[in-house]
Parts: C-alpha cells; sequence; structure tokens
C-alpha cells in the first residue's frame, strides 16, 4: 500500500489532533485490563465526594474502620461541603477529584457516598497520570459513572462496593451481613480473591460463563448510552442493580439495552438488588422484574441469576469490575469467582 491510500484511511479527526490523550480508544478485545497495585498496611486511602454531600461527622465510622485494616486516611476538601444535593459546587468536586487522581501518595479513592453529580465533571477529569499509574476507584450506585467511564477508555479494574455512608456507626451492634460486605472492601483492596454465593431462585437460567465482570445501576448505565463513558458488554459478565424505579421504567431501560446490543453479546447476566416503586394497581404495569428481564434475554442462550448481592441492599458486597471472574448458576445455587 502506498504512503497515500495509507493516510486516506486514517480518519480526520486523528490527523487535526493527533496528541489527544483523552480521547476514547478502541480497546483490543484479547487485552487484558490493567489491575491497580493492591494496597498493603501504610497505603493511603483519600475519600472524597463527585456526587452527594455528606458530613464529616457520618463518615467518621468509615475512617475509624479504614485506619483499623492498616490504611491511612486523607479526607478531601469536598467532605462537609456543600451545593445544594451535591458535595461542593462542581469545579470543587472536579478539583478534589483530580487532585486525588494526581497524587502518587494516594492508592485508592473511596467516594463517600454516591447520589447524583458524577456526569457533571467526568469529562473534565484529567486521566493521563491515572493510565499511567492507575489506582483503585471506590464506590456504587451514582459512582457507576465513573466505574463505566474508566473501563470503556482505559480499561482499568475498579471497585464496585459500599461506601462512607454505609459504615456502620457501632460494629457491636451490626448485622453478620453488614460487617461481611464491608470487610468484603478490604478483602478486595488488599487483593484477595473474591468468591461469592446467592440463593437459588427458580427464575434463574442455570449454566457456567466466563468473562471480565462489568456492570453497577442499571439507570447510570443506560444515561451514558451514546457517549463516551458507554460500556462495552460483548463477551462480558453484566450485573445490574438499581433503586427507586418504577416496573415500567424498568421495562423501558431494559429495552434501551437490548436495542443498543448490550445484551446480545454477553457471556452471562447478573440481576442484583431491585428496590421498586410499587405498582399501582390495576393500572399497574402487570409484568415482574423476572418477566420484564427474561423477556429481552430470550433470545439468547447465556446464563442468568436473580437475587444476586450487590445493590442498594445491606447484601452489597464489593465487586472488582474489569476483572475476569466465573459465573456457575446451578441447582443448589450462584457461584461467582475471581480468576
Amino acid at each position: 500500500m502506498n504512503r497515500k491510500n495509507f493516510l486516506a484511511l486514517i480518519p480526520a479527526v486523528a490527523l487535526l489532533n493527533p496528541l489527544k490523550t483523552d480521547a476514547k480508544l478502541p480497546l483490543v478485545e484479547s487485552a487484558r485490563p490493567k489491575v491497580p497495585p493492591y494496597l498493603v498496611e501504610g497505603d493511603t486511602i483519600g475519600i472524597t465526594c463527585p456526587a452527594g454531600y455528606i458530613t464529616a461527622e457520618e463518615i467518621e465510622p468509615s475512617v475509624i474502620q479504614m485506619k483499623s485494616w492498616g490504611f491511612n486516611v486523607v479526607i478531601g476538601k469536598t467532605v462537609g461541603a456543600r451545593d445544594y444535593t451535591f458535595g461542593g459546587t462542581d469545579q470543587e468536586r472536579l478539583l478534589d477529584f483530580q487532585q486525588m487522581l494526581d497524587d502518587p501518595s494516594i492508592k485508592a479513592i473511596m467516594c463517600a457516598r454516591g447520589g447524583y453529580g458524577a456526569v457533571r465533571i467526568v469529562d473534565q477529569l484529567d486521566f493521563s497520570g491515572f493510565r499511567s499509574s492507575p489506582k483503585w476507584i471506590i464506590g456504587f450506585s451514582d459512582i457507576t459513572i465513573l466505574h463505566c467511564h474508566i473501563n470503556s477508555n482505559y480499561n482499568v479494574a475498579s471497585i464496585h462496593s459500599k461506601m462512607c455512608n454505609s459504615f456502620p456507626s457501632d460494629w457491636a451492634t451490626a448485622e453478620p451481613i453488614q460487617i461481611d460486605t464491608i470487610n468484603s472492601i478490604q478483602q478486595a483492596l488488599k487483593g484477595e480473591k473474591m468468591k461469592y454465593q446467592a440463593i437459588y431462585n427458580a427464575s434463574n437460567r442455570l449454566g457456567i460463563a466466563k468473562g471480565e465482570l462489568i456492570g453497577g445501576n442499571l439507570r447510570c448505565i443506560e444515561n451514558l448510552a451514546g457517549s463516551k463513558s458507554e460500556i462495552e458488554t460483548a463477551r462480558k459478565i453484566l450485573f445490574l442493580e438499581d433503586t427507586g424505579e418504577a416496573l415500567y421504567s424498568i421495562d423501558r431501560m431494559f429495552f434501551n439495552l437490548k436495542r443498543s446490543g448490550k445484551l446480545k453479546k454477553l457471556n452471562g447476566l447478573i440481576i442484583g438488588g431491585f428496590k421498586l416503586k410499587p405498582d399501582d394497581g390495576a393500572d399497574g404495569f402487570g409484568k415482574t422484574l423476572v418477566d420484564i428481564v427474561m423477556e429481552k434475554v430470550a433470545e439468547y442462550n447465556y446464563p442468568v441469576c436473580f437475587d444476586f448481592p450487590v445493590g442498594h441492599q445491606r447484601a452489597n458486597f464489593a465487586l472488582k469490575c474489569g476483572v475476569k471472574h466465573a459465573l456457575d448458576i446451578g441447582v443448589t445455587g450462584t457461584m461467582l469467582t475471581e480468576l
């Protein structure tokens, strides 16, 4: 091929802006996600608020617990800050998160809580330093925005888990499931191979699958469609959860996933906790969550499980997004095992 023909194949945008580093790049299918260094005692975790606000008093139980794990904790300027529902203005949240991304002494960033707001700053964040020296980003709910953006653009693993507002204030009276789920954050950060169990559900579609684990809040994932933060789901295991949505809204979001091809080439589907708005009786939607899901995946043959311990509930274990897992859905229950 001569040089003239070769240049004709290069997209014009690449010639106009060849040095841009934050553009979404196509990921090589066989490329293994980059796993940030696991933490050891003495490492530092930063706490910041990229979305909703929270007070310093409210995060104190999480600070005490993470220090008991042997970690140092740095509290960002957005903790205690407030701009209506947000943990400070967009600029304050952007600068606080950016500072923690760029600080080499901070090995993991714990998002203090969810709410809403990450999408307002994600496009202004500079991930160039993070790309070369990744660190763990931790959180769920609205933090799904960051998990998806980081996975699809930089192929870096992150941790979908409870945040500071979920740590019990009194461990002596905490329920075992609270303790187990909080401890799973420590286990994930320290590099333990994670393994999870879910009870048998008669609506499960049995089977075995392997693939990179990706997912999070359904509403957030749907809202990212068409943006550079949109997730790639082909040959992956997708997990989904949500809260406060009506059944018709869940149906619409699953139709979005189906019509956009995100359900077509999955290796497996995991349905976590869905706290639904009450149906309206005679004027209600008329389908259950199981009905909605199984209708959308009827033409595919990958395994599907329900009642997985992830979501806006106490049974919300830390999951490593972007890391390969094995999913085994059988007659005695579901096993998800990190490979």
